[in-house]
């Protein structure tokens, strides 16, 4: 008897190493790259031969980012599924009120404090459920939210800093890693072309010639991921936050003709500009600034609904919005390129490519929201989101198996 017993156990686990070698083949890995400011129409303003690749290859599309399109807001929405009103980030520096503090995304006292960053981003909800993951500069994956990090990361003011190509480099290490230790979703940042663009202006020599060069590298670890024994079963997404548009010194509004010091508590932020007031004053201070040309301006409660942006306490009481292209400020910014303007502008929405086994092949799809990210990335990795912003139905046309 106990020879049969000591038999059916041996079968069964036989059986169960057998389902854990068949699931474990079967696994699929992700890496998603952000080319921070990439704009939507560089790569027909500019010759990219490998994300034209990747469009023939898989999925193609013009993504729109969430209000306002700037680049910490964007990342953590990607990050969380959450617009930057309900993901706590709504501007790279704005006033928390509650905290009476100001929140800059350059200051390290702020930049790595828990408490500035609301919901779940997608390396939480992955590791709560047994996914390892990575991170490689990533906005708020060097920072402690619900008590963890990614299975691995790196600290974004740890110098010297991974230049782009070891950036890719480290991205391949780790996939290069045993099936236990290789974490299924990579999420790899570069800062460019946002600053050629903030520098130069978005259609100039020097943002073409980084445009190429990040084409090249991506079309460098295009090649270094067919290199894996496990190529096949890799995807591969690079998108980004926000794109950009011209700016100009002769395009500005100054605030300081249309404010008072003694009317407002706090004045955060640019495009848009969050104004805290004296209660006495709010009327006053909204009724002033109706009178100057080229900007939106609206009390908290009336902000457009197609924004989603006005339910935070970190928001004003006035918000203002330059139209495209113009400041509102106490000075101008003496850059040629900007950008935190309304999704709707297309020159604030962001090119799109995806391929892998997870993707369609020579597909271009419409109708894409960037909060949309992160349940496309739970439905591959195949674990259950948060909650979220995101719609599944809007994306899970671009997927192989729809």
């Amino acid at each position: 008897m106990k020879r049969v017993h000591h038999w059916l156990l041996l079968c069964f686990l036989v059986i169960l190493g057998a389902c854990d070698h068949s699931s474990s083949s079967e696994r699929i890995y992700t890496v998603l790259v952000s080319l921070d400011g990439f704009r939507w129409d560089y790569t027909e303003l500019y010759q990219t031969p490998f994300l034209d690749k990747m469009a023939q290859r898989g999925v193609s599309a013009v993504m729109l980012p969430s209000y306002p399109a700037s680049t910490f807001p964007n990342h953590y929405t990607i990050a969380t599924g959450l617009t930057p009103n309900r993901n706590g980030l709504i501007n790279n520096t704005f006033w928390d009120s509650e905290f009476n503090q100001n929140y800059s995304m350059g200051d390290k006292s702020t930049r790595y404090d828990p408490k500035f960053y609301l919901g779940e981003p997608i390396w939480v909800t992955a590791q709560q459920q047994g996914i390892k993951t990575a991170s490689i500069y990533w906005v708020g994956s060097d920072v402690k939210i619900k008590g963890t990090y990614p299975d691995f990361y790196l600290k974004w003011d740890n110098t010297p800093r991974l230049n782009f190509e070891q950036r890719i480099d480290k991205a391949i290490e780790l996939l290069s890693k045993s099936e236990a230790e290789r974490p299924q979703l990579i999420m790899l940042y570069m800062e460019e072309p946002d600053g050629k663009g903030h520098h130069f202006g978005p259609k100039s020599t020097e943002v073409e010639d980084e445009v190429r060069k990040l084409d090249k590298l991506m079309g460098y670890l295009m090649n270094r991921i067919a290199t894996l024994p496990h190529s096949s079963r890799i995807n591969l997404i690079v998108t980004s936050d926000h794109g950009m548009t011209d700016i100009s010194n002769d395009r500005f509004i100054d605030m300081n003709e249309y404010l008072k010091p003694e009317w407002c508590e706090v004045i955060s932020g640019r495009t848009p500009t969050s104004i805290f007031t004296k209660p006495e004053f709010r009327e006053t201070v909204y009724q002033s600034l109706k009178k100057a040309p080229h900007i939106h301006v609206w009390k908290k409660e009336d902000i457009p609904s197609e924004l989603a942006y006005g339910s935070s306490h970190r928001i004003g009481d006035i918000v203002v919005a330059p139209e495209l292209g113009w400041q509102f400020s106490n000075q101008p910014r003496n850059q040629k390129g900007a950008h935190g303007y309304f999704p709707s502008d297309k020159d604030m929405q962001v090119m799109f490519r995806a391929y892998g086994p997870s993707f369609k092949e020579n597909y271009i799809h419409t109708d894409f929201v960037n909060t949309d990210i992160y349940v496309l990335l739970c439905n591959i990795l195949n674990i259950k989101p948060a909650n979220t912003e995101g719609i599944f139905n809007r994306v899970e046309g671009i997927l192989a198996n729809n």
